[in-house]
């Protein structure tokens, strides 16, 4: 299994402190956010290499980095070759570029570089492989329902089936939200071309890509329990710090 942490974005509503500074970089206890995503792909025994995908902005920033992170699995920068927020290839696109030009033949985990999470993912894979060759994703629980707005929005069935997604509804039908967190078994990775050729407008988010993808084949969703903190913004980049203080 390849891993994959998407660490291409500008991260336009931290500016101005992620104006020339990447945000899977910035620090919660005194360590960068990407490193405690580390650590969880560093306990998966299945993972292999971790991949890291950024841009030409700031991938000198990743290669400092990379020379002080402890990990027991080759880690892998890649540069998208984008240099700004007007240019990225977004998620999807970003996935899309990995896929192709690291020639991937492997089940595929892919995390956000900007998200915490308490717990393992054991609970997550295990599930995951159950569902394969169905694409898994990871969810969370919100406590109010109108903060869903934020997110991709999921509802499942009782088999754990995702039966509707909206991305950033404004009347959520539920609190259950997409982490960007995603298990792609290698039958289903072709999906994300065909996803891609398919669409004239930039493919940024991929909550527009999980919509199209559970019309067209089975996706699960696996709910997380404990925090996660969703590092958007300035409120949850605080609100994060709190909680590790």
């Amino acid at each position: 299994m390849k891993a994959l942490i998407l660490a291409a974005g500008y991260a336009t509503r931290l500016y101005p402190l992620t104006r020339d500074y990447p945000k899977p970089l910035l620090e919660v206890k005194g360590r960068p956010i990407i490193s405690y995503i580390v650590d969880k792909l560093d306990a998966v025994s299945a993972i292999d290499e971790i991949y890291v995908v950024t841009n030409s902005k700031f991938i000198r920033f990743f290669r400092k980095w990379s020379k002080t992170i402890k990990s027991s699995k080759k880690i892998t920068l890649v540069d998208d070759l984008t240099k700004s927020n007007q240019d990225r290839l977004g998620s999807i696109g970003d996935i899309n570029f990995i896929l192709t030009r690291k020639k991937i033949r492997d089940d595929l985990l892919v995390v956000g570089g900007d998200n915490l999470f308490s717990g393992s993912l054991d609970g997550f894979l295990n599930s995951s492989r159950k569902n394969s060759p169905a694409v898994s994703i990871g969810l969370y629980r919100l406590k109010r329902k109108k903060d869903a707005s934020r997110y991709g929005v999921a509802r499942l069935d009782s088999h754990k089936k995702i039966i509707s997604f909206a991305e950033k509804p404004a009347r959520p039908k539920s609190s259950l939200v997409a982490m960007c967190l995603y298990f792609i078994p290698e039958d289903s990775l072709g999906l994300i071309g065909e996803y891609i050729r398919g669409r004239k407008m930039k493919t940024d988010a991929t909550g527009g890509y999980i919509a199209w993808l559970k019309d067209k084949a089975d996706v699960y969703g696996y709910i997380f329990s404990g925090f996660w903190f969703d590092i958007g913004d300035y409120k949850y980049l605080n609100a994060a710090k709190e909680k590790f203080a």
